[in-house]
């Protein structure tokens, strides 16, 4: 693999500033300082630096960003904030895994990785997605139980079941919920289908990938291994 693409597929930094970088001796292959970013290298064998820190390689790149409100889910937009606005320049080839409405907040992962977002978002895997929210209006055990069944949100559709979990009834009641499909607006709709509105929402885990808390709104980190197969873990999907 040419050592540019290694180091920026790694989210070292862009093609264009590894080329800088190696002129100014900043990158070694096995002890060397390598001047030409466009060498061969092996990524299995070859030791290389970056900065005097050796870079291990990975294919595939996972971050988990706790999103905030204010942004749109996208890659690029001429006149609206997206959530890559917020991530490092290192990490713009990334994208995200599904999406977030703008006033939606909580976990949201980017990757490099096509085939893995693929199955996370297949309608065939039921990946479950848990959000934690305030509605409008009083959510009961009525509610709970049309949940279970599956709703009709849209002009005869009927979604899957979701659990319901009631923390907090009242005015404003505080929920968590969790959907085994991706349709657009899908919580707020369920919710709009009892008469109820949900005035704040914030994904809180997917497949058993639980947000950390820890992680406060705006900041990001690195997926490990472990993490990443917490997201597709058949165990999480039964309802």
């Amino acid at each position: 693999m040419r050592l540019d693409k290694l180091l920026s597929t790694m989210a070292i930094a862009t093609r264009r500033e590894i080329k800088e970088y190696a002129k100014k001796g900043k990158i070694t292959v096995n002890g060397v300082v390598v001047k030409d970013a466009s060498i061969k290298v092996n990524q299995n064998e070859d030791v290389i630096c970056f900065n005097g820190e050796e870079v291990s390689y990975k294919e595939h790149i996972y971050v988990i960003l706790n999103k905030p409100q204010g942004y749109i889910t996208a890659t690029k937009d001429n006149t609206k904030k997206t959530v890559l606005d917020i991530l490092d320049k290192k990490y713009k080839k990334l994208f995200p895994v599904g999406r977030l409405d703008k006033d939606t907040e909580g976990l949201l992962i980017f990757t490099n990785n096509g085939k893995w977002a693929h199955d996370v978002l297949s309608p065939k895997k039921h990946v479950p997605k848990t959000y934690f929210a305030h509605i409008e209006g009083l959510v009961n055990n009525e509610d709970v139980l049309k949940f279970k069944e599956g709703l009709l949100i849209d002009e005869g559709y009927k979604c899957m079941p979701a659990n319901l979990i009631i923390i907090e009834s009242g005015e404003i009641s505080k929920i968590e919920v969790t959907i085994f499909e991706g349709k657009y607006h899908q919580v707020k709709r369920m919710f709009k289908a009892v008469s109820k509105k949900v005035v704040f929402l914030k994904r809180i885990a997917m497949g058993g990938l639980i947000l950390d808390e820890n992680l406060k709104i705006g900041e990001y980190k690195e997926l490990t291994s472990e993490d990443v197969k917490k997201v597709t873990e058949d165990k999480f999907y039964n309802i």
